[in-house]
């Protein structure tokens, strides 16, 4: 009896976190970098390269340009592991930027690769599109699918101290499977940053996808001095906590966080970038 119940819970454990692998994924997008990750994901009007995963919009403010990588492992499991990568060059007029994410493992994998253009529109604010291409492959009995979809987004800066960010992933509702019209998700997200002074950034956002209840987040970024950060971050429905440090030296920067889910555990990130310019403000 005490053996079948090991197997048993064993078996509940594995299927729990197969079916947060593919919720996770079912919309197409994840976010991505440490930074993001502690402070909770509202980064909506953060202008560094990983704009490009969160907010097209956003990186027509970026003047530095750079190439950064990520890795997360989601609830400490090998099978649920995230890496990210993107480039970033800023032109005489606009941003060009590229990337890509890739998540799971042999039986279950997403891919996401595409390429996107922001441009400043007036001197406070910028737009930015982007169209990736999106393969979910399982295994060899389901095989695999390939779409595209899009994505729009705009920042706008209100003074020096108060910015607003918009993105929408998925404009077109793309159909996934025509199995129950299956669809990935369309996600709006809306975000704020207030800088309070040169060391201290809030951050709050609201996240809706569209056969989902909004999803509050917000974000504290601390700065000392020009080259140690520290943030915190939450997340709300289910409930996640997040914290992390950054440094930065000449043109790099590494940022490392974790972020606590009360049923699942934690999920350590790591993100390292490369800037084509000395730093400014972001």
């Amino acid at each position: 009896m005490y053996f079948y119940f090991c197997e048993m819970k064993h078996l509940l454990l594995v299927l729990l976190f197969l079916a947060t692998a593919f919720l996770s994924n079912a919309q197409g997008w994840m976010p991505q970098g440490a930074r993001s990750s502690s402070l909770g994901n509202a980064s909506t009007v953060i202008t560094d390269v990983f704009a490009y995963h969160h907010n097209p919009g956003a990186l027509g403010f970026n003047t530095q340009g750079g190439v950064g990588v990520s890795y997360e492992n989601r609830y400490l499991m090998r099978e649920l592991q995230s890496q990210g990568v993107t480039l970033v060059q800023p032109l005489k007029k606009g941003v060009i930027s590229a990337g890509g994410q890739f998540y799971g493992y042999e039986t279950f994998r997403t891919n996401r690769v595409g390429a996107g253009y922001s441009l400043k529109l007036t001197e406070n604010l910028s737009a930015g599109v982007q169209l990736n291409y999106l393969n979910v492959r399982l295994d060899q009995f389901y095989g695999s699918k390939h779409t595209l979809t899009g994505e729009v987004g705009m920042m706008a800066k209100l003074g020096e101290k108060l910015s607003l960010g918009f993105s929408v992933f998925n404009l077109g509702r793309t159909k996934l499977s025509e199995y129950q019209d299956d669809r990935l998700t369309t996600l709006m997200r809306l975000g704020a940053g207030y800088k309070l002074s040169d060391e201290l950034l809030f951050l709050i956002e609201l996240e809706n996808e569209i056969t989902k209840n909004p999803r509050l987040k917000g974000g504290i970024e601390y700065s000392p001095n020009d080259m140690f950060y520290v943030r915190v971050g939450f997340q709300g429905a289910p409930i996640e906590l997040s914290f992390g440090f950054g440094a930065k030296w000449n043109k790099f920067k590494l940022d490392l966080a974790t972020h606590y889910h009360q049923q699942l555990g934690w999920t350590p990130s790591a993100t390292m970038i490369y800037q084509f310019k000395d730093a400014d403000n972001d």
